[in-house]
């Protein structure tokens, strides 16, 4: 448990709010996802709704060294993660991420969604799910007791069985006053390894999962992350607080209901 914070009960309460927040802003921002819309105007409607509509801050603006740009990550088609948004408009066709994480009274709230833009592939729509049935399965097995390495098996099993691979080199996180704690949440490994979950841990489970080879390059800029053979990649990240006997997502969407 070397550096893990377990959170009481008035920590909980603030992260249950950052959580649904984060949630509220991927719900506002689907009805903008379609052709022609560029990744900068996402940006700034999610910018804007953070600090005019939530009373938050975005976490990634100005985060990390070379500090990141913008305020939400934009991961485009064969981006795995950490897109910066630009000017280039979306196409028919496309498939996005949107990772947001609002920090909200000094609690972040952190969460990701896959967008379709305009009509996608039945392989694109293919992987989406697939990835989304990764996250679920990683999250359906936390409780006190399991460990770390339950959940990156449950992970990926879904994701490998389904004829994709699983990124390696990125993971979930511990979350809560900072935006990045301890532990870190492997979405691969095997089950009754690794450290052993307690009530009050909050971490994120967002596997990122390949439609070809797991393997990757950075770009030059430092954050953007792609495939190296340039196939489609698709994640979903959810916050999860380990509860007395099971879990609760803390991200869930407030407009659906649904995880």
């Amino acid at each position: 448990m070397m550096g893990v914070i377990i959170k009481n009960a008035e920590e909980i309460a603030a992260m249950r709010v950052a959580g649904r927040l984060a949630a509220e802003a991927l719900d506002y921002i689907g009805q903008f996802i379609k052709p022609g819309v560029t990744t900068n105007e996402i940006d700034k409607l999610i910018h804007d709704y953070h600090i005019n509509v939530q009373g938050g801050y975005p976490a990634p603006l100005g985060y990390g060294n070379p500090p990141f740009p913008k305020s939400c990550c934009t991961s485009v088609n064969h981006v795995i993660c950490h897109g910066i948004p630009d000017d280039k408009p979306l196409k028919n066709g496309d498939i996005i991420n949107i990772d947001v994480t609002i920090i909200k009274d000094g609690f972040h709230g952190d969460s990701s969604r896959m967008y379709a833009v305009g009509e996608i592939s039945p392989q694109a729509r293919r992987l989406i799910n697939v990835t989304h049935e990764s996250m679920m399965a990683g999250i359906s097995v936390v409780k006190p007791g399991a460990t770390l390495g339950d959940i990156g098996y449950a992970c990926q099993q879904v994701a490998e069985n389904a004829g994709y691979s699983m990124v390696q080199e990125f993971c979930g996180h511990g979350v809560g006053k900072g935006f990045h704690e301890e532990p870190q949440v492997l979405h691969y490994g095997r089950r009754h390894t690794g450290l052993k979950l307690q009530q009050g841990m909050i971490f994120t489970v967002e596997p990122m999962v390949n439609q070809g080879k797991r393997h990757l390059r950075i770009l030059g800029d430092g954050w953007t992350v792609v495939t190296k053979d340039h196939k489609l990649s698709a994640q979903w990240e959810h916050e999860v607080l380990v509860t007395d006997n099971g879990y609760e997502i803390l991200t869930i969407s407030p407009l659906t209901g649904k995880p």
